[in-house]
């Protein structure tokens, strides 16, 4: 039997890529891994976020997805600031404007972890977590 190791990417339903590059563009600083028709691959590091039209599914009402962010106040603010509907509470949850339902998490906070020179590769080699993350990891074996 094979061993889930993590997720390599997530595929989204959207209307139009260049509106949802555009859309997405104004929360996330990102790059594009690759283009094809139909389809757009935004870069995470050693994992990705594919794109891609036409939308068949109806909004998601419980169904969601989490994306792992470096500042996660950040993109409340600029949710906020676009007049993006957010969820009230502590977490940050919200809708793009396709029906995808996405959480956002900040990096430190959770025992997600990507690798040093994964880190480095991207330019937040400084990035730090949690004690309460390490400890996550540490009851796991997953971290010393």
């Amino acid at each position: 039997m094979a061993r889930l190791l993590g997720i390599n990417h997530v595929a989204l339903e959207v209307d139009d890529i260049d509106e949802a590059l555009a859309w997405y563009g104004q929360f996330f600083e990102f790059e594009l891994r690759g283009r094809s028709a139909g389809q757009a691959f935004v870069d995470m590091g050693d994992q990705f976020l594919a794109l891609a039209t036409p939308r068949r599914q109806p909004p998601d009402a419980a169904r969601h997805f989490g994306l792992v962010v470096d500042d996660k106040e950040a993109v409340r603010a600029a949710l906020t600031e676009a007049g993006v509907a957010v969820k009230p509470g502590r977490r940050l949850d919200f809708h793009d404007p396709w029906g995808n339902q996405i959480e956002v998490v900040g990096y430190r906070d959770i025992q997600f972890t990507k690798a040093p020179e994964i880190l480095r590769g991207m330019g937040l080699d400084g990035l730090e977590k949690t004690d309460a993350a390490r400890e996550e990891l540490r009851a796991k074996g997953l971290a010393g």
